[in-house]
């Protein structure tokens, strides 16, 4: 039986094989062709010549329904030295050429620029001859204001393990373009967490021919492992038998536990968007530092951190990926936070199309555009609840930003300072956008705006993958010298020792500093800092859970303690004003939630709730049901779903 399957999957690669070498021209010049993963790789000595006709290419992906890649072949690379010589010599000087990273698996060279569009449709870069000059096919980026430390970590242990990542680039195409062992079509879900509740998002999705685990999150504030951790236990298997590992976008809620996996042995595929892989990574690398910090012993290393790297496979939005022989998927913008994605699963031939938004934005703002909607087909929505209550109706975003210009102008024309306790990764970047915007514009009173925290790496991160941002950012980033992320309002505290600048007396200033909930990090010292004068405010843009300082302060506290120096208790009293500004959120209200299963609604055959407090997700699933007369479910934690 198994010499026949064997049989059976070279019969099919062969054939595959032999359709691409039929359809290449000679002229191609294609010396090897490969598995990449979830891709076809056609080597080639001469990259212009199908980098120019790239008509060939599309006719082939159409006829064999897989993702194909143009690589050279490693005879005819030159040397990096000599490469960066011929970039340098080809890219006008006014681009400013920044960085480049050769990837040697794949025969990519990222080329960091601070002037892209310099280089569009310029006669003079032409990036099809450069390639066929230097043997590497080149890949224009934005350079950065603030180089990113994490990217550029992840391209280091890219570059050590390149020959590494190439043979499990290989061992993972040859799993995926198998052949199908079974014939009958069923599709199941397996609730491992985040279903009536929020945290430690995870579920398996099972067809007879694969098992793909979808999210790996924690609930930090869990008090059992028991109730923290995704119940892999009561799954029943073995980390082998996963054939790949979906991350929707990078907060710990989903990407928590995944370093777990690969400390215990997971060897297989993880797919994310791009940017989702060094913002998992910051994230994921903080959670040992925060945990250390507090005493605890973490849950993994910084090697397994690192593991996660060399097992990634970014795909971009938009992008039909094979991820299994029964499964393609396709990632689509979820607007929540940068990278983060709705993962459509297209399984078996148009059997079944099953939808996880993930944490979603169905509402545009300043950083991202609204989530996308239009899915060619979808059977089951997976749809998350977090504001899945008829109450939970958010102010509009006109709303929300005239009430913190507002906010903002009257403590900064009485001389005051504002403190705004933010998370690093995502608010922070929005109310930056915010700020620039409005004071830019002459509607919010100018003024000094200090960061602190991880703000600065993740807003590098931001910066470096404009394509995934709101169309009117983008389009400042890539085609003017007009960067919001390179205010000039904006400076960043790098060290305690700059703090005295921003807590200088009768300096008015906006401070954004990490954490959101005023529960360690840089933001406490300004807090004992700003909270005892009356002329100060703060803003709470994000949710505040209850026991939290910030929570505690804006319930209206006059004196908390604090941790001062030498391990000392310290009193602070809270003289200072304070408001709770909803709308920054980065989940969908309920009406939002509505108004996007609204625009599913005609192919849909049934609704699937989670990521909500047990309350909020029956209130949805219950008005799906009776607005829309679909089907609609909230599962638990632990059930099983028989989806086809």
């Amino acid at each position: 039986m198994q010499k026949r399957q064997q049989e059976k999957d070279s019969s099919t690669a062969q054939s595959v094989m032999a359709t691409i070498l039929q359809s290449i021209p000679k002229e191609a010049q294609v010396s090897k062709i490969d598995y990449e993963g979830p891709r076809i790789a056609l080597y080639t000595k001469s990259p212009s010549f199908l980098m120019e006709n790239n008509q060939i290419v599309s006719d082939l992906v159409n006829v064999i329904k897989k993702r194909i890649v143009v690589r050279t072949e490693e005879s005819i690379r030159k040397n990096e030295e000599d490469a960066r010589k011929v970039i340098a010599e080809a890219l006008p000087k006014e681009a400013e050429l920044g960085g480049t990273f050769f990837d040697t698996a794949t025969g990519e060279v990222s080329v960091e620029v601070k002037r892209p569009w310099l280089l569009q449709n310029n006669p003079e870069f032409n990036s099809a001859k450069l390639a066929e000059q230097m043997g590497w096919r080149i890949r224009v980026r934005k350079a950065t204001t603030i180089q990113s430390s994490t990217i550029q970590q992840i391209n280091y242990n890219l570059k050590l393990t390149s020959s590494e990542r190439a043979k499990h680039l290989k061992q993972i195409g040859e799993s995926i373009f198998r052949s199908r062992l079974a014939q009958r079509s069923e599709v199941s879900l397996m609730t491992l967490g985040g279903f009536g509740q929020v945290g430690r998002s995870s579920m398996i999705l099972t067809t007879p021919e694969s098992k793909i685990l979808i999210d790996c999150g924690v609930n930090p504030g869990a008090r059992t492992p028991a109730e923290a951790f995704p119940r892999l236990d009561w799954a029943n298997i073995t980390l082998d038998e996963l054939d790949a590992i979906v991350i929707g976008h990078a907060h710990l809620d989903h990407t928590g536990f995944l370093p777990v996996l690969c400390k215990y042995g997971y060897k297989g595929p993880i797919y994310c968007t791009e940017p989702t892989l060094p913002m998992m990574n910051l994230i994921q690398l903080d959670a040992i530092r925060v945990a250390s910090a507090q005493g605890r012993a973490p849950l993994y290393a910084e090697r397994d951190v690192k593991q996660i790297m060399r097992q990634t496979i970014t795909i971009p939005y938009g992008t039909v990926t094979d991820i299994a022989p029964d499964i393609k998927l396709v990632f689509s913008n979820a607007g929540h936070i940068l990278g983060s994605a709705t993962c459509h699963f297209h399984i078996g031939n148009g059997d079944h199309n099953f939808v996880y938004t993930g944490d979603i934005k169905f509402g545009k703002s300043i950083l991202f555009d609204s989530a996308s909607w239009n899915y060619p087909r979808v059977e089951t929505l997976l749809i998350e609840s977090t504001y899945g209550a008829r109450e939970d109706i958010q102010p509009t975003r006109q709303e929300v930003e005239s009430a913190f210009i507002n906010a903002v102008n009257n403590t900064l024309v009485d001389g005051g300072k504002v403190l705004i306790p933010i998370p690093a990764v995502g608010r922070a970047q929005e109310i930056l956008m915010v700020i620039d915007h409005y004071m830019k514009a002459g509607q919010m009173v100018e003024a000094p705006v200090f960061t602190e925290g991880m703000i600065s790496e993740a807003t590098a991160i931001h910066e470096a993958y404009p394509e995934y941002l709101a169309r009117e950012l983008r389009q400042k980033i890539l085609e003017t010298d007009d960067n919001p992320f390179d205010s000039e309002y904006f400076t960043n505290i790098e060290h305690s020792d700059a703090r005295e600048e921003p807590l200088r007396d009768n300096t008015p200033c906006i401070i954004l500093a990490t954490s959101g909930m005023l529960e360690g990090g840089p933001v406490l010292e300004y807090f004992r800092n700003i909270a005892p004068s009356n002329k100060n405010k703060i803003i709470f843009v994000s949710y505040q859970v209850n026991g939290t300082l910030g929570r505690r302060v804006l319930d209206g506290s006059k004196q908390v303690s604090l941790m001062g120096k030498e391990g000392k208790v310290e009193v602070v009293n809270v003289n200072c004003s304070m408001i709770k500004l909803d709308g920054f959120s980065g989940h969908s209200d309920f009406n939002q939630l509505m108004s996007f299963v609204h625009k599913l609604r005609p192919k849909l055959r049934r609704v699937l709730v989670n990521h909500g407090e047990r309350r909020k997700c029956e209130s949805l699933a219950m008005n799906i049901r009776r607005q829309f007369r679909v089907p609609a479910h909230y599962p638990q934690v632990q059930e099983a779903i028989r989806l086809f």
